[in-house]
């Protein structure tokens, strides 16, 4: 077996889907879970962008068929987290209202993460480095502060955190380990961000959100596929299974063997 049938397998990603079946599948995990769990509802951090509004719609329709099947008030939380001004903010917000989502909140990181990057530089003069966060650094405190406060809101509320994590990412190691990476449920874990895209069209997310280009907002001008050096239609028909150029296919398999450790649980002796 070849290394891209390998990380096919190990990822889960079919190499073509019916978007109604895998929505279907996806919502009943969502609700097992839940269920199982005794949790009152999920909670899913809205950026704006096409993943977290395609798991936004898997959310809402779990916590929708609870509360009809059971009875009970499940709930779908919404949480927008920008860090100080978020030009896009609106399409977070335009996420919630296309799924009516009752229940949202706003998280304003800014300060939290500005008050960690200054003391991390405190820690580093002792020991003779002195120099700022690098960019890349306080972009990873980002996404894990996002993470503190979800994780805050879901024990106070009783909910289990959803990720937005996918395969088209995983092969990349392109998530930061118990930062964006760390949630209680993973509904996409197994789809391409083409696979998303499909499921999202037939949820009903809006064409401007699903058309925008991929960024994990770490950092002002900071895009998926310039940073990969990988396009995500590249990404995408490589985990589908079919052929692309041998150049790009020895970057992305580079980038999953070196950052394995992301995808792995903490290794213990």
């Amino acid at each position: 077996m070849g290394m891209q049938q390998e990380i096919i397998e190990a990822l889960g990603v079919k190499p073509s889907i019916d978007a109604d079946e895998e929505i279907a599948a996806r919502v009943e995990f969502l609700k097992n879970h839940v269920t199982s769990s005794r949790a009152t509802g999920l909670l899913i951090a809205i950026s704006g962008g096409l993943d977290s509004a395609a798991a936004a719609g898997l959310c809402k329709r779990a916590t929708d068929e609870l509360t009809q099947e059971t009875g009970m008030d499940y709930m779908t939380l919404g949480v927008f987290q920008p860090y100080g001004e978020q030009e896009d903010i609106e399409h977070s917000y335009e996420t919630a209202r296309s799924l009516g989502l009752a229940h949202t909140v706003e998280t304003n990181i800014e300060d939290t993460v500005d008050e960690i990057a200054l003391e991390v530089e405190h820690g580093m003069r002792s020991i003779g480095q002195y120099r700022h966060l690098s960019i890349p650094g306080k972009g990873n405190v980002k996404a894990r502060a996002r993470m503190v406060m979800q994780y805050a809101l879901s024990q106070e509320l009783n909910l289990l955190v959803v990720g937005t994590g996918h395969a088209s990412e995983a092969v990349a190691g392109f998530y930061t380990k118990w930062g964006d990476g760390a949630a209680d449920l993973m509904p996409l874990g197994s789809l391409t961000k083409r696979q998303i895209r499909q499921i999202a069209v037939a949820l009903g997310i809006p064409d401007s959100i699903i058309n925008k280009a991929p960024t994990a907002g770490l950092w002002a001008g900071q895009n998926d596929e310039q940073e990969l050096g990988v396009s995500y239609e590249d990404n995408c028909d490589y985990l589908e299974g079919k052929a692309i150029d041998p150049r790009v296919q020895k970057r992305l398999e580079s980038y999953y063997m070196k950052t394995s450790h992301k995808r792995n649980p903490i290794p213990r002796i």
